[in-house]
C-alpha cells in the first residue's frame, strides 16, 4: 500500500513537473515586413519572445486583409497558444476576433488600435494615433510661426493609425487663424508614393509651407521630392522616429518627428500576451507614450 501511494505521488510530481515545463508556443502577424516601422517592431518582438523562452512563428500579410485572415485561421488551426496582432485593417479584424475567441486563444493587438469593442482575454499594447498627429502639428505649427500652408501626406486609409493622425493634424491647423489645410492625400506609407504626390504637387506650383506625414517613411519621400526640385523652403514632419527618420532630423533636412517607440510596444506586446498565458488579468488598452525629437534633442533617442 505504501508503494502504491509513494507511486501516485511520483506520478503526480512528474505530471506537475510535465505542466510547468510546457512551452508556449505564439503566432505573430504583421501587416508588412517591408514597412520600416513594422520591420522595427518585428526584431524587437523576435528578442522579446525569446527573453522569455516563448516559442513564435511570425507571418507576413504583406498589406492583404484577406490574407491576414487566412493566416490567424492557420493560427487557430495550428493549435498556438496566443497570438499577436498587427492588423492591416483595423476596421476588419472582427472575422480574426471571432476565430480566436471560439478557439479560446488569447489575441493581443500591436501597434494599429482596432476599431472594435474586445473581448475577454484581448488586448491593444500601442500608442494613441491622434495624440501623435496633434503632437506632430502643434510643433510643427511652433516652427511655422503659426501662419503658412499645409499639406498632409496620410497614410492606407483603411487603418485607424492614418485617419485619427490626419484628424488630430487637421484640428490643430483649425485652431490658428492664419494655417489652413491646402492639400491632402494619401500615399500608402510609402516612400516612393510620397515621392510621386509631393513631385505632383511642386508640378502643380500649389504653395505649400509645410508638409505634414503621417509616418517617417512618407516624410522621407516628401524630402527626397523637395530635394529634386531644389527647393529647401518646405519644413517637413514625420512620425515614428525610425532610425532612418532620426538621421533626417539630425542633418537637418526633417523639421523634427514623433518617436513611436517599437521597442516599448514590443516589449509591452510579448508581456500582455505572457500575463495572458498565465491566465492573469491585464487592462484593455496599453499605452505607450509619444515623444518630440527635434535636431536639438535627436542623440539621445539613437540608442532606443
Amino acid at each position: 500500500m505504501n508503494i502504491r501511494n509513494v507511486m501516485l505521488c511520483l506520478c503526480a510530481l512528474l505530471l506537475s513537473l510535465s505542466v510547468s515545463a510546457k512551452t508556449f508556443t505564439v503566432g505573430v502577424a504583421l501587416a508588412n515586413f517591408d514597412l520600416n516601422f513594422v520591420s522595427i517592431l518585428r526584431t524587437q518582438m523576435q528578442a522579446e519572445l525569446k527573453a522569455n523562452q516563448l516559442n513564435s512563428q511570425f507571418v507576413d500579410a504583406k498589406g492583404d486583409v484577406a490574407l491576414q485572415v487566412q493566416q490567424v485561421d492557420d493560427f487557430v488551426n495550428q493549435g498556438v497558444d496566443a497570438i499577436i496582432l498587427n492588423p492591416v485593417d483595423t476596421q476588419g479584424v472582427l472575422p480574426m476576433i471571432t476565430a480566436a475567441k471560439n478557439a479560446g486563444i488569447p489575441l493581443i493587438f500591436v501597434n494599429r488600435k482596432p476599431e472594435v469593442k474586445l473581448p475577454t482575454d484581448m488586448a491593444y499594447v500601442g500608442s494613441d494615433s491622434a495624440l501623435g498627429g496633434e503632437m506632430q502639428m502643434e510643433a510643427l505649427a511652433k516652427k511655422m510661426n503659426y501662419k503658412g500652408n499645409v499639406a498632409i501626406l496620410m497614410g492606407a486609409l483603411s487603418n485607424e493609425e492614418a485617419r485619427e493622425r490626419t484628424r488630430a493634424v487637421e484640428a490643430v491647423i483649425a485652431k490658428y487663424k492664419d494655417m489652413k489645410v491646402i492639400e491632402k492625400q494619401s500615399a500608402k506609407w510609402q516612400r516612393n508614393e510620397a515621392v510621386d504626390v509631393v513631385s505632383s504637387w511642386l508640378l502643380n506650383q500649389r504653395p505649400i509651407d509645410a508638409i505634414a506625414a503621417n509616418n517617417d517613411e512618407m516624410a522621407i519621400g516628401a524630402i527626397m521630392a523637395l530635394n529634386q526640385a531644389k527647393n529647401e523652403k518646405i519644413l517637413v514632419a514625420g512620425i515614428d522616429g525610425t532610425p532612418d527618420g532620426q538621421q533626417f532630423v539630425k542633418n537637418g533636412k526633417m523639421t523634427l518627428t514623433i518617436f513611436q517607440d517599437a521597442k516599448g510596444q514590443a516589449t509591452g506586446a510579448v508581456q500582455v500576451t505572457k500575463a495572458l498565458l498565465e491566465k492573469q488579468k491585464v487592462q484593455e488598452f496599453n499605452w505607450i507614450p509619444y515623444q518630440t525629437i527635434t535636431p536639438e534633442n535627436y542623440a539621445q533617442f539613437a540608442a532606443k
